[in-house]
């Protein structure tokens, strides 16, 4: 049986605290393996995120995986969160390097994912399952494919036990990259990380900023539709499921859907797979 995990984002207002905890009812009458809640660097952003971390876990029962990044924290401040996220009952971690916030001079003590992944393993053993990021279609800031697959290696050899990608709509892409780092000896489990199509142009914002491509093939049929908000969902709904099938078809372990605090569009598509 496929695993199936949620991503949600740690809300700031009254009325997301509401969206955020209908959408938690609605999704885990579908029993994800576990949940995952972003992270804000710095300041109150990331006390939000150990918030929404303990209400998730202590409400609603749900095995929770803080994200964690090397933005803004010392080496201190972050084996703090640790144990006060091992305090909790937390036993995943999601590390990733994350991006400098506008003004932020210095990451941190850490520079990349792969020295926080290490530094995990050293403060807290093998008490975390730790995920890192995948990105099927190449981080956007790397030199090379070659070299992207390099340093995704040596997040794995540094003590990673599992990858969630970067969202994508071309399954190719996530069939080649895992071959390739399975040539590398690479042997973690990669889940395919799924982002439902709602709002489309929103979704092209956030492409644009995280190097995700979408195919010309979907743009042009989302144009087609022009302001028809209905006939989008209901084609972002099939374009998903289908990708999504065709991913558990052809052997991810699972898929980890990037809710936006939504649930609705992680349901249907959910519904329409076998």
């Amino acid at each position: 049986m496929p695993a199936i995990s949620f991503e949600f984002f740690p809300p700031k207002t009254e009325e997301q605290r509401n969206q955020l905890n209908l959408c938690v009812k609605a999704l885990k009458t579908r029993s994800p393996e576990y949940v995952s809640v972003t992270f804000g660097a710095g300041g109150s952003t990331l006390n939000y995120t150990e918030q929404t971390v303990q209400q998730l876990h202590r409400q609603h029962g749900l095995q929770v995986a803080p994200h964690l990044s090397c933005v803004g924290g010392t080496r201190e401040e972050l084996s703090e969160l640790l144990d006060r996220y091992k305090a909790i009952g937390c036993r995943r971690i999601v590390a990733l390097r994350g991006d400098l916030p506008s003004g932020m001079a210095t990451p941190g003590d850490f520079r990349y994912a792969v020295e926080l992944v290490d530094h995990i393993r050293r403060h807290s053993g093998d008490w975390f399952h730790v995920e890192v990021a995948a990105y099927p279609e190449i981080h956007p800031q790397s030199e090379s494919a070659i070299t992207d697959l390099h340093h995704f290696k040596a997040k794995v050899d540094a003590g990673a036990n599992g990858a969630i990608t970067q969202y994508f709509y071309n399954a190719d892409a996530y069939f080649r990259f895992v071959d390739d780092v399975h040539r590398l000896g690479v042997d973690i489990p990669i889940v395919p990380g799924i982002m439902p199509i709602g709002n489309f142009s929103q979704l092209r914002r956030f492409s644009e900023g995280c190097g995700a491509e979408i195919p010309r093939w979907i743009v042009r049929r989302m144009q087609a539709l022009g302001d028809d908000a209905e006939a989008i969902r209901q084609l972002g709904i099939d374009i998903v499921a289908s990708l999504g099938q065709r991913l558990l078809d052809g052997g991810a372990p699972g898929l980890h859907l990037y809710t936006l605090n939504r649930s609705k569009p992680a349901l249907a598509i959910l519904d329409r797979l076998q």
